[in-house]
């Protein structure tokens, strides 16, 4: 391992030799429904809460990489998972019953790219398997962080749709597959932004400083990556992102980013105001999506990066900002 300014890059980089992407209903109805491992209409998978839904949801999505990988839960060394619901329950009711040694992570809807990358480094370090893995559900999340669903309260143009989604990947230090070339974890930024309903201004910030920040230290632009991906900025914090960007660094994104949340759902007909958000947003399209298209030769270097808004309803209710964070992974076939 070596580490340069605020980037890790790895001699010998870890391989994702499993990974699966599931989603629920609305989601499946989107662009990338035929990429989801698994699609399930009924959200409430069968349990008496949204929030054991969900935990049953991020399950599938482990228990599907496990088996891409050929591995059991017995044979890994540690599993990382997180998701945006209180003391991250959703994971701990995912992975209680799996007898895996856990290390929960809480980066909100960044966790994604934090689970891969203290995974790689894990097994940089020695282990010989591990599990990545993060979670979030639109019915679960409203209720905690917003209003509650009877509410039915009217949403501005800049909010997101949480999506009902989950994914999951397992890292090993040999084998066939996507290999996190490099990882860095982000620095929290905060620019003062106090609206719940505005994710995406919250997060562009960190997001900008991020992708600048791995570039510099890696010696990279734009144009060394096949795709930059983004997590969950939705199209409020993209049109933030590429702005930034321009006017701080002089760099020019559009043509060589995406961003999970506009691609999970189509924005004209599926009524999500500015697109997806969510810990399951970015996972679900990673682990399905941009890791299939890899694999299949479509893609050959990208740079994943999921952002979070590290928010509570506590700091909500007393008026605090949202500091924003933002996590980078270079995966590269």
């Amino acid at each position: 391992m070596h580490k340069k300014g605020k980037t890790v890059s790895f001699a010998d980089p870890p391989v994702i030799t499993g990974h699966a992407g599931v989603a629920g209903k609305k989601e499946g109805e989107g662009p990338l429904g035929g990429d989801f491992d698994a699609v399930f209409a009924d959200t409430t998978m069968g349990q008496q809460s949204f929030e054991l839904a969900e935990s049953a949801m991020l399950r599938d999505a482990i228990l599907r990489a496990l088996s891409a990988a050929g591995k059991s839960p017995s044979d890994v060394d540690f599993i990382l998972s997180g998701d945006l619901l209180d003391q991250c329950m959703g994971s701990a009711f995912a992975i209680k019953d799996l007898d895996i040694p856990a290390i929960g992570l809480y980066g909100a809807c960044s966790t994604m790219a934090l689970s891969l990358g203290v995974g790689a480094m894990l097994i940089d370090a020695g282990a010989k398997c591990c599990v990545a893995g993060t979670s979030s559900h639109f019915c679960s999340s409203e209720r905690q962080f917003r209003f509650p669903l009877e509410y039915g309260g009217q949403r501005p143009p800049s909010a997101q749709w949480t999506v009902t989604g989950a994914g999951s990947a397992v890292l090993e230090s040999k084998g066939e597959g996507v290999r996190i070339r490099a990882v860095h974890i982000g620095t929290i930024t905060d620019y003062g932004i106090t609206d719940a309903g505005n994710m995406g201004a919250a997060m562009a910030p960190a997001a900008v400083r991020t992708i600048h920040d791995l570039m510099e230290d890696s010696a990279t632009t734009p144009a060394d990556y096949d795709q930059i991906v983004t997590g969950d900025l939705g199209a409020v914090g993209t049109k933030l992102l590429y702005q930034l960007m321009e006017q701080d660094w002089g760099i020019q994104l559009a043509g060589h980013h995406k961003d999970c949340g506009m691609m999970i759902y189509d924005l004209k007909s599926q009524d999500v105001n500015a697109g997806g958000s969510g810990c399951g947003c970015g996972g679900s399209v990673l682990c399905s999506h941009i890791l299939k298209k890899m694999e299949q030769g479509a893609l050959r270097k990208v740079l994943f990066v999921a952002t979070g808004a590290l928010m509570s309803p506590t700091s909500t209710k007393q008026g605090n900002s949202i500091p924003g964070v933002a996590h980078g992974v270079v995966l590269e076939v």
